[in-house]
């Protein structure tokens, strides 16, 4: 069938012949891409991966609240579970006095960071 002048003219342009992502389907793509954006989007969650990607030490609790001014205590405690829940992070609570909490990225928290990373630079270069 014969392509439409409409048709043509809202086609995307391919840079590389060898792109191809036919196969994909593209509803679970949809909802891979807002679990994602559900991760990553929420206020200051990237902000607290940073701290953990630039050391191999763990990060305690009370370095996040000096890092992450402008976010309440409640904000902070929520999305490191959050982080926490979903693999990102691993948690060590000490059964000390006073209390200590540490954190630290785990594996999949490492590939996540890199990848955004990936895409911060992909952004320079074309912006």
């Amino acid at each position: 069938m014969k392509e439409t002048k409409r048709q043509q003219v809202n086609k995307l342009p391919v840079y590389n012949d060898n792109c191809n992502f036919e196969g994909y389907d593209s509803q679970k793509l949809m909802l891979q891409t807002a679990k994602l954006r559900n991760l990553v989007t929420k206020r200051g969650t990237f902000e607290m991966l940073i701290p953990l990607c630039c050391t191999t030490n763990p990060v305690r609790y009370k370095q996040f609240r000096e890092l992450m001014k402008g976010i309440s205590s409640k904000t902070l405690a929520r999305r490191l579970k959050e982080l926490e829940k979903d693999g990102i992070l691993e948690r060590q609570a000490y059964n000390e006095i006073p209390p200590r909490v540490e954190y630290k990225m785990t594996k999949k928290g490492q590939e996540l960071v890199e990848s955004i990373l990936n895409l911060i630079q992909w952004m320079i270069k074309w912006s």
